[in-house]
């Protein structure tokens, strides 16, 4: 995705949305929150976003406590030196975020330099619009941003890139991401431990800002 690195419109809304941005901690509250008053975010209060975020929650909790780093990335994450805002938009049902952020979770506990920030969709379309998926507000989608020029550095997601592969795969034949589709991609991320998300986002450390800093 191409956007001007400099623009002042981008640097001033998302100098807003780190304002008013949540820790990672604070979202995870809300989540809690929500899935135990069976509720959810945005405005559309159905059973099956209530029934998503309830799911989401057990879900966080769950990767909160079984992802593991090898040695080696724990160094490497740990050696990262430019200080970034990790800024994450997405809600309380979304699926595809519940086994990302606790990854992005655990790389900025390791690295203060890191620092990971989440939004709401519905609290912020203006940004939203900025990142963009084939014309869709596809979340979750995190924005790497220097943390002194406010430079955007990279955009991840809303799938980490062999999900994305496999989800491409599926609707190139069947022309669309069913349902039935969805529930296996959750098994996939079982299967997968968290590794492609983590090898997606150490990737993000490997990048430099290039191009005017002021």
């Amino acid at each position: 995705m191409e956007i001007n690195k400099t623009s002042s419109y981008i640097r001033q809304n998302l100098e807003k949305a780190l304002r008013a941005a949540m820790t990672y901690s604070e979202f995870r509250d809300l989540v809690s929150e929500l899935a135990e008053k069976h509720g959810t975010t945005g405005p559309e209060q159905t059973e099956a976003y209530k029934n998503y975020t309830a799911l989401n929650d057990r879900r966080m909790r769950r990767w909160d406590k079984t992802l593991r780093i090898t040695d080696d990335q724990v160094e490497e994450i740990r050696d990262y030196e430019q200080s970034v805002f990790w800024l994450v938009i997405t809600e309380s049902w979304c699926g595809d975020a519940a086994p990302s952020l606790p990854v992005m979770n655990r790389m900025s506990e390791l690295n203060e330099k890191i620092q990971l920030r989440i939004i709401l969709r519905i609290d912020f379309p203006e940004v939203m619009d900025l990142f963009l998926t084939d014309g869709k507000q596809s979340i979750p989608k995190l924005i790497a941003i220097d943390a002194e020029t406010f430079a955007v550095l990279a955009v991840w997601g809303p799938l980490p890139s062999k999900a994305a592969e496999i989800a491409s795969a599926y609707k190139s034949e069947h022309g669309s991401l069913t349902a039935a589709f969805k529930e296996d991609l959750q098994q996939w991320f079982n299967a997968d431990k968290g590794r492609n998300i983590l090898e997606d986002l150490m990737g993000l450390l490997a990048l430099k800002q290039v191009g005017d800093r002021s």
